[in-house]
């Protein structure tokens, strides 16, 4: 299951993973640039909700593979041994 690159850059970090600053520049190039916001828009909007709004510009992500997708790309494609 794969966010989309919006909702990646905008959704926040894992608690396991480090933090890192938001970025400002990326959102406001979105909110004011694609979606055409007035400022006072954009300011009310939560991060999830500019995600929300970015996130119909893009596509769909992709499904994830299920267990019998993967066998059968393991099966088209086996690992090589050594020697």
């Amino acid at each position: 299951m794969s966010a989309t690159p919006a909702a990646r850059v905008f959704a926040g970090e894992s608690a396991a993973l480090p933090a890192r600053a938001f970025p400002w520049a990326l959102a406001m190039g979105a909110g004011f640039g694609l979606l055409r916001l007035a400022p006072d828009a954009f300011w009310r909007m939560t991060p999830r909700e500019l995600a929300a709004a970015l996130s119909a510009l893009l596509p769909a992500a992709p499904d994830a593979i299920d267990r019998a997708g993967l066998a059968a790309l393991m099966a088209r494609f086996p690992d090589r041994t050594r020697g």
